[in-house]
């Protein structure tokens, strides 16, 4: 949108589609607006407009908008208390002769979209909290089948039945705020809609629904494990001193992939002067772990082929099948990300195991740095991504 559109928006203050703030103090009340644009409750299709350095009536407020506030405002894209994680720009811009940021957001595909566990919603030029009709409204309203990525679509042999429900009332009490839970008079079927993992329009669970809360999800995706070999040597040509599976539900792959994270680590001491030692680790947990989460929230599971985990005496293997995904490309990798699974990416990073999105690839790398392990191998193939870990020697 140009200057003078902006500007119009700014004095218009009736609109559904903007917001005023002087200042970035109040971030709740940011991000509660960021939520609700990307509700587009209306839908509009059109995006909202929200502009830091301005006063209710929509005039300049004069605020300092310097590199860091914007760097700030870009963050809540990716910090994961807005999830989905909603699309948005922010631009430095300069309207009715005064700086200002403004923050352009876009409607989610996949809503309802919750900050803090709350549904956030436009009523005309008032944001406010979502009733459970709007909610459902919001559910029912996602782009067609063939345009969602493979964890937002129905799971066509599934039913209802195939679901886990106590571990969705496990999964729910962190994924939604305690007080709406609480007063909640949905439907066990409304409840797993606005989450994503169910289908109005088929009465089916969402493949994703039947990866975290199924009850056999390798029956629906037979490649829905991991297979972890340990060698004896540094080849597969060595003898296989341990072999293992691990599958189930979502929830419980990753509590045994963090026990499994935390099994390989193998602490030692070493001597960094003459009177004082450090500890070090084989592989540090945090590369471990952010490899072996990526490797089944990233994965293809279109495939029937497994995430391979294979332990070396010099190195960890990690393989997944699926390659870059969307718009990445290998030209571009790692500086553009594309999620092929953004519901599962999702569940990780309200079940606590992603700290914030786009930022695996950078964790592993500099957890090894400081480490002092050799770098890892991060590599893209054509069907399936690999990451190998060296062993600290």
């Amino acid at each position: 949108m140009d200057d003078r559109a902006l500007e119009v928006l700014l004095h218009d203050l009736e609109s559904p589609s903007s917001e005023r703030k002087e200042s970035f103090d109040d971030k709740d009340r940011v991000c509660q607006a960021i939520c609700a644009f990307a509700n587009d409750m209306t839908s509009s299709g059109q995006p909202g407009y929200i502009f830091i350095g301005a006063k209710d009536d929509g005039s300049p407020a004069h605020t300092p908008i310097t590199e860091k506030l914007l760097l700030d405002l870009t963050a809540l894209r990716s910090d994961g208390r807005i999830l989905p994680q909603p699309c948005m720009v922010v631009e430095k811009r300069v309207l009715l002769g005064a700086p200002m940021a403004v923050v352009e957001v876009y409607p989610a595909d996949l809503p309802p979209v919750r900050y803090k566990g709350v549904v956030w919603i436009r009523v005309g030029p008032r944001r406010d909290r979502a009733n459970e009709a709007e909610e459902r409204a919001l559910s029912e309203r996602r782009t067609n089948v063939s345009g969602r990525t493979w964890d937002a679509r129905p799971c066509d042999e599934a039913t209802k039945e195939d679901l886990a429900l106590d571990l969705f009332s496990t999964y729910r009490s962190y994924a939604v705020a305690r007080d709406v839970v609480e007063e909640n008079n949905r439907t066990v079927e409304e409840q797993l809609g606005s989450l994503r993992f169910f289908d109005w329009r088929s009465g089916k669970p969402t493949n994703a629904g039947v990866l975290l809360l199924g009850k056999d999800p390798r029956y629906f995706a037979q490649g829905a494990y991991i297979q972890v070999v340990r060698y004896a040597g540094n080849t597969q040509a060595a003898d296989v001193s341990m072999q293992r599976e691990i599958d189930g539900d979502l929830l419980s792959v990753l509590r045994l992939l963090d026990e499994l994270a935390k099994e390989l680590v193998a602490a030692k001491p070493v001597a960094v002067s003459g009177l004082r030692e450090e500890l070090v680790f084989e592989y540090p947990v945090e590369a471990l772990r952010e490899s072996l989460v990526n490797a089944i929230v990233h994965r293809d599971y279109e495939s029937n082929t497994p995430a391979i985990v294979s332990i070396f005496l010099d190195r960890i293997e990690i393989q997944n099948p699926g390659s870059l995904y969307g718009d990445a490309r290998l030209e571009d990798f790692p500086g553009v990300t594309a999620y092929r699974n953004p519901v599962l990416a999702e569940a990780a990073k309200v079940l606590g195991y992603v700290n914030r999105f786009g930022r695996g690839l950078p964790r592993i790398l500099e957890s090894m740095r400081k480490n002092g392990s050799s770098p890892p191998r991060i590599e893209p193939k054509s069907g399936h991504f690999l990451v190998v870990l060296p062993r600290h020697s």
